[in-house]
């Protein structure tokens, strides 16, 4: 029966309350219903009032009608609590796979304080906030990014209790939020193109800062090629070192999906891992992808522009 009925709820609220970056919560977009706390007074208020006709007792009418004159002002006061509150989605930083996606919101008083609001995912786990009449209060809810592609975390709920926590008025609300997930790297040789090796690679003239292609010696790092180690440092003890190289500039580097072996996310992850490697270098390359093609840059904005292309690789985004 839940099953049946949680499609028509969910089209019934989407359009009630339509997807918007930024919302204030009014007559229509708020519901409010007795909490467990106001069942248990609201029976407490029958056996109050028969008790009362039972014994004709005119204190005992006079504290029921009192109680329920309380539960009517708690009615108003835990409305206006989340009437006219401003939400509005910040966005989100991208994250890799296994992080957790950090989506910001803030909340605006719009010239009203408001008391112990609580925003979140579920009805479960929601983080709590005061908000200012004339302030704003930011909130930062994660979730756990998964898999690649666009994190879409769907309705937040908002609710108050506030101030006997006999009733929630509540909303569910589409800040039309998304984040963006990257493929985890995975170390792995630095695919080529042209199958030529990596000792042909060292042959060519570097560029930068020097013209030298032979920078010196560094520890090895995981995805480091076995081609670059220093086997004569190793057997006089000294660790294992790899020979580092300025950026070839004997012809375009390029990364290539078709160039790598497994499944697509190993191979995305291994190109994912070659993106910010050779970022961090400050070495231009190019990224070919079936159906995309990336030209040969530097810079954050080439880097950037690789790793989305990367994550939403497939979804046809």
């Amino acid at each position: 029966m839940l099953v049946k009925v949680r499609p028509l709820w969910q089209s019934w609220i989407a359009r009630r309350i339509p997807p918007s970056p930024s919302l204030q919560l009014n007559q229509r977009r708020i519901f409010i219903i007795p909490s467990g706390q106001g069942v248990a007074f609201g029976i407490a208020l029958v056996l109050l009032l028969l008790t009362a006709i039972n014994y004709q007792n005119s204190l005992a009418y006079g504290l029921t009608f009192l109680l329920l004159s309380l539960f009517i002002v708690a009615i108003l006061h835990t409305y206006r609590n989340l009437g006219g509150l401003r939400l509005t989605a910040l966005g989100a930083m991208p994250v890799f796979v296994g992080e957790q996606v950090c989506f910001r919101v803030r909340l605006e008083g719009e010239g009203r304080s408001r008391r112990a609001i609580g925003i979140g995912w579920s009805e479960t786990e929601l983080m709590y906030a005061d908000v200012r009449g004339n302030g704003a209060e930011e909130l930062v809810l994660a979730l756990p990014a998964e898999r690649r592609g666009w994190l879409r975390p769907g309705r937040l709920r908002v609710e108050s209790r506030f101030p006997l926590g006999l009733l929630v008025a509540w909303s569910w609300l589409d800040l039309a939020q998304a984040g963006l997930v990257y493929p985890r790297p995975l170390p792995a040789d630095l695919p080529l193109e042209g199958g030529r090796s990596e000792d042909e690679e060292e042959g060519l003239r570097a560029s930068g800062r020097g013209v030298d292609d032979f920078q010196g010696l560094r520890p090895y790092q995981p995805g480091d090629s076995r081609r670059r180690l220093h086997w004569k440092a190793y057997s006089r003890g000294q660790g294992l070192l790899v020979k580092d190289f300025s950026a070839l500039t004997g012809r375009n580097l390029w990364l290539d999906f078709n160039l790598l072996g497994g499944d697509v996310e190993t191979r995305l992850s291994c190109l994912c891992h070659w993106v910010l490697q050779l970022s961090m270098r400050g070495q231009p390359f190019g990224l070919r992808l079936p159906g995309v093609l990336l030209p040969v840059a530097s810079g954050d904005a080439h880097r950037g522009a690789c790793l989305r292309e990367l994550a939403l690789f497939g979804s046809g985004e």
